[in-house]
């Protein structure tokens, strides 16, 4: 007996994906129409149905928010940044007060996640957490905007950028830090972490940090950044670079917490004392901040604010109500790493 043609049948034959015959075949007018007319030309040779229970389930709502973790490289085998972990029971909280289930799941970034989620009707909507290179995923922002899709964003906050973002004022943050740094005699502040558009949160921070020195009359020593993603051993590795330098430095500012814990430990095996010898701000306040030795400066980001406003934001989605981007202040947090 044949088998019953599918809607994945008709996506190969007119070459779409699966979601955009959905869209066409309910008429949905972001499939443009020739487009629309080729795959119901091509469900009618097929002979195929449309689904009408399946349809109508998909119309209703799951009651259910996706939080999407995507994979950090980490020295566990968690694989997930400890930051986005302090963030998880605010989100939990706030899906329990506003009526919503709450599903989290592991992503990787070569996945299509962006697809899944619309297809499967897995949830009301998604919160995007911890997805790295914005070169990577902008793309799948992209069609998940022009799937109608709700959707939020923890992270930098751009207008190119396509949806909700909830985000932290990473440009004041940096210059907060480096005003800091230079209060306390710093003039050479060298910076771990990536400094481009590919990386926009920790560029924000080196935009900063750097205005902050211009407004000061210091210059900017360019050649003092070196790239780092958010890990220890990339921080270590980072300061070891600065270090091989014939440059001098009297501070370093790490684009994460996480950098900062390696960097300390290499200055240290390198018999550098800190803050004597070198000052050592981090970014982001995770717990084992105040634990290092000495206590790291840091940099707060209010995880368990930005958790609940992710909420807040993605349930207006749903209900059709006006939401817009959101800029969380960032608060300086001053301990022994960086004053004498």
């Amino acid at each position: 007996m044949k088998s019953k043609a599918t809607s994945f049948d008709i996506a190969h034959q007119a070459g779409v994906s699966q979601s955009t015959v959905s869209r066409a075949l309910r008429d949905s007018p972001l499939v443009n129409p020739e487009t629309r007319e080729r795959i119901k030309q091509i469900a009618k040779q097929l002979n195929y149905k449309v689904d009408k229970n399946a349809s109508n389930l998909r119309s209703q709502h799951s009651d259910t928010l996706a939080l999407l973790l995507f994979e950090d490289p980490t020295s566990d085998e968690s694989q997930i940044n400890p930051f986005f972990l302090s963030m998880l029971g605010s989100i939990t909280r706030a899906c329990k007060d506003n009526g919503y289930d709450l599903l989290v799941s592991f992503q990787r970034l070569e996945e299509d996640w962006h697809a899944e989620y619309e297809d499967t009707h897995k949830a009301d909507g998604i919160i995007l957490l911890g997805y790295g290179d914005y070169t990577d995923y902008k793309g799948k922002l992209d069609q998940l905007q022009e799937n109608e899709t709700r959707f939020v964003l923890w992270g930098a906050s751009s207008d190119a950028q396509p949806g909700i973002t909830i985000a932290c004022d990473n440009f004041t943050g940096g210059y907060d830090v480096a005003k800091h740094l230079i209060q306390q005699g710093r003039k050479n502040i060298a910076f771990i972490g990536g400094a481009s558009d590919r990386c926009p949160e920790f560029f924000d921070r080196y935009k900063g940090c750097c205005q902050a020195q211009q407004d000061a009359g210091i210059e900017v020593k360019q050649s003092l950044q070196v790239d780092a993603i958010t890990t220890e051993q990339s921080g270590y590795a980072g300061a070891l670079q600065l270090m091989a330098m014939q440059q001098s430095f009297d501070a370093i500012f790490c684009a994460s917490d996480l950098i900062a814990v390696g960097a300390m430990k290499a200055l240290r095996d390198k018999g550098v004392k800190i803050p004597e010898q070198v000052a050592v701000v981090g970014y982001d306040n995770i717990p084992l901040s105040e634990f290092t030795r000495p206590a790291l400066t840091t940099v707060q980001q209010d995880t368990k604010l930005a958790g609940s406003m992710l909420v807040e934001a993605l349930v207006a989605l749903i209900n059709n109500k006006p939401v817009s981007s959101q800029l969380l202040p960032a608060k300086l947090i001053v301990r022994q790493s960086s004053t004498n």
